[in-house]
């Protein structure tokens, strides 16, 4: 069976990879969302619900996983956080892997996965993306979130790759921090180039 090639899309928090996945989409290249996938699987009904709560009872409700109580529980208790990364890490890959059958006759397809390099990810794709902006407008763009502290922005950062380090290891960067539609531009620039085999 053919399938198309794989482009790992990835950015530290902040750096507009949410952004840049929607124009793929919008020019029609499937997008396999990580995080937009295992959020459907914690929601009420969904597939992680019942094992989640088994391991950390009374993190889930009527609307499915609690999150803010659920990172509560893992959030800098690595033996926590490694529990639930056993539950959640190999269903997200059937699922990705579900996907990738369902997408089989497309020349290009995009894995979004905010922690490709850090989780080891990167086995998975054929090339990788890097978005990414200068660390300052980064900052902005992530204090402008609600409930987005100095601090809470320092954790985060933290447990991820610096941008220094991604950008070496990409096959491709994309720098948002120029006009939308120049962003636009490289990516729709980037998706005729990759569907061309």
């Amino acid at each position: 069976m053919t399938r198309p090639l794989v482009l790992g899309l990835t950015g530290s928090i902040g750096m507009g990879k949410s952004t840049v996945a929607a124009m793929f989409e919008r020019l029609g290249v499937p997008v396999f969302d990580a995080d937009r996938e295992v959020r459907r699987m914690q929601d009420s009904g969904g597939s992680l619900v019942q094992a989640i709560e088994a391991a950390f009872p009374g993190s889930t409700g009527p609307r499915g996983v609690d999150r803010a109580a659920l990172g509560a529980r893992v959030f800098g208790d690595p033996v926590a956080m490694a529990r639930l990364e056993a539950i959640v890490h190999p269903a997200v890959h059937a699922a990705r892997e579900s996907f990738l059958r369902e997408h089989a006759g497309v020349p290009l397809v995009v894995f979004d996965i905010p922690l490709l390099f850090e989780k080891g990810g990167v086995d998975e794709v054929d090339r990788v993306l890097v978005v990414s902006a200068p660390a300052e407008v980064q900052r902005a763009r992530v204090l402008a979130r609600e409930g987005i502290t100095a601090a809470r922005l320092a954790e985060i950062l933290a447990l991820q790759m610096p941008d220094a380090e991604k950008r070496a290891r990409a096959d491709y960067l994309i720098d948002t921090s120029r006009p939308l539609n120049e962003t636009e531009a490289a990516v729709a620039e980037l998706a005729e180039k990759l569907s061309i085999r």
